[in-house]
């Protein structure tokens, strides 16, 4: 009965067989579109929890920076960044980008220091408008009190990313001295 209509009109030629099959697709899409498949509070407790984990992460650090900056270990830190920095080449021609706060600063510098970066010797540290190449133990120590301040910091596990089970390109290999 309930396609009584859908009968009539195809009779009555006024509706063909293709706009039947389109009206009944569009009515099963519409039911698909309405049903809550309960994705959005998920979605919307793991944007919380990110937020509440971002603010706690922003509360440790501006502690730990009060804290160091009481101690007078910032000032310390200002002057020996400044002290143990190593200047690059004035004509190195090798772009080195490396993001901090969510901005990319570029560095020029040799294939030599790149080496050194890559391999963890060295670490670039952002300091009043200015990029500095510091021992990996000075930077290490910037990035535990400032870590604003830390631009590049080589860590073990960035030499052996870990590899996805279901990850279509697992077999290819990426160059670490990629540059982009």
């Amino acid at each position: 009965m309930a396609n009584a209509l859908q009968e009539q009109l195809l009779k009555a030629g006024l509706a063909s067989k293709q706009k039947v099959k389109d009206v009944k697709t569009q009515k099963r899409r519409d039911r698909k579109s309405n049903v809550d498949d309960g994705s959005a509070t998920l979605k919307q407790s793991i944007a919380e929890q990110k937020k509440r984990q971002a603010e706690q992460d922003r509360a440790l650090n501006e502690q730990r920076f009060q804290e160091a900056q009481a101690r007078g270990q910032v000032r310390s830190l200002v002057t020996e960044v400044k002290r143990c920095a190593i200047k690059p080449p004035a004509g190195a021609e090798l772009k080195f980008n490396y993001t901090l706060n969510n901005k990319i600063y570029p560095l020029f510098i040799t294939e030599r220091i790149q080496a050194q970066l890559l391999g963890g010797q060295l670490g670039i540290v952002r300091l009043e408008d200015s990029s500095f190449l510091v021992p990996h133990k000075l930077a290490e120590r910037v990035n535990l009190l400032v870590p604003d301040w830390c631009g590049y910091l080589w860590k073990p596990e960035d030499s052996n990313p870990a590899l996805e089970e279901e990850d279509p390109y697992a077999d290819y290999v990426i160059p670490d001295d990629l540059m982009w």
